[in-house]
């Protein structure tokens, strides 16, 4: 199956970009970050926004009954964005994160514009680690279909350095792949294997991964973004199709540094002595699910989440 590539390059524009070294308030805030996805794959942002700041709490909500957001077109996907984040203010969290690279093309800058907290999406922090990266100016793109189509990369990076040149291709079936090895992961042999990336490798999925990747890998690129939240538990599948002079750019690890910077400079980081507390919630009857298979991708226990109704939100 032969796949397509976008091509990008565009002439040298700058973006200034810098963090500043006054926090501005010594003041303590100890309100929950507000997270939410299509799904799990999210719950790879989280699981950075805790580790990188183990005081915080969070409150996450992953649309699992609406999952995938990939195939929905811009228009449905922002009102998802408004309804979702709307409900997280109502429960006062101090700062907003859609943990969505699709959710994050359609209704960012409407969510930045609609509510009074910072809202954080997931293609810039990305773009810019890979436009600061890269070393040879040629950067690949793999993401959802929708994301792809929004172009939201290209134009990121553009903003950065427009003269990198930026390969794209939608590579939906990873996440099938995650959602599918990670389910078959609780035996004791493929537990074992699938301890470095959390999610067991079938020989299907190795050729899926070869046939997505290898016209990526001919481009000659030297960043790989990993464009979807999903995909950080694939790195151990595509590093090895794309190669070690390769660097993988995880947007989770990216939004979790943009999160502490962001409450640092406005003076809301949780106290020192915070006990933080973690609650979730989906849009799925599959509660059970979403906590066993959430626990997986959290990388910690995740206890008693919480059906929420769509009409309710």
């Amino acid at each position: 199956m032969q796949n397509s590539i976008e091509h990008t390059n565009h002439a040298q524009h700058a973006d200034a970009f810098q963090i500043g070294t006054d926090i501005g308030s010594s003041a303590f805030d100890n309100a929950p970050i507000g997270i939410f996805d299509s799904g799990f794959g999210g719950l790879t942002v989280a699981r950075e926004i805790v580790e990188e700041l183990p005081n915080e709490s969070i409150i996450y909500f992953g649309d699992t009954a609406r999952c995938p957001y990939g195939p929905r077109s811009q228009e449905e996907v922002d009102g998802f964005v408004q309804q979702i984040c709307t409900w997280l203010v109502e429960r006062g969290v101090k700062l907003l994160v859609i943990a969505c690279n699709t959710a994050t093309a359609a209704g960012l800058e409407h969510a930045q514009r609609t509510f009074s907290v910072p809202v954080i999406g997931a293609v810039e922090p990305g773009a810019r680690a890979a436009a600061r990266a890269t070393k040879n100016r040629r950067v690949g793109v793999i993401a959802t279909k929708g994301t792809v189509e929004s172009d939201c990369y290209p134009r990121a990076i553009r903003h950065i350095d427009a003269g990198i040149t930026v390969f794209s291709t939608a590579t939906p079936k990873f996440v099938d792949i995650v959602e599918q090895g990670i389910r078959i992961s609780n035996g004791p042999i493929e537990d074992l294997t699938s301890r470095a990336s959390k999610v067991y490798i079938r020989p299907a999925f190795q050729e899926i991964a070869q046939d997505y990747l290898e016209p990526l890998r001919r481009c000659g690129v030297d960043t790989l973004v990993l464009g979807c939240t999903h995909y950080p538990m694939l790195k151990a599948l595509i590093g090895g199709v794309m190669g070690h002079g390769v660097l993988l750019v995880s947007s989770a690890e990216e939004m979790a540094k943009d999160v502490r910077e962001t409450l640092a400079l406005r003076g809301q980081l949780a106290a020192p002595d915070n006990t933080p507390t973690h609650e979730f919630f989906t849009s799925s009857n599959a509660v059970d699910d979403f906590r066993s298979f959430g626990s997986r991708v959290f990388n910690r226990e995740i206890e008693r989440p919480v059906h929420v109704d769509l009409p309710e939100l």
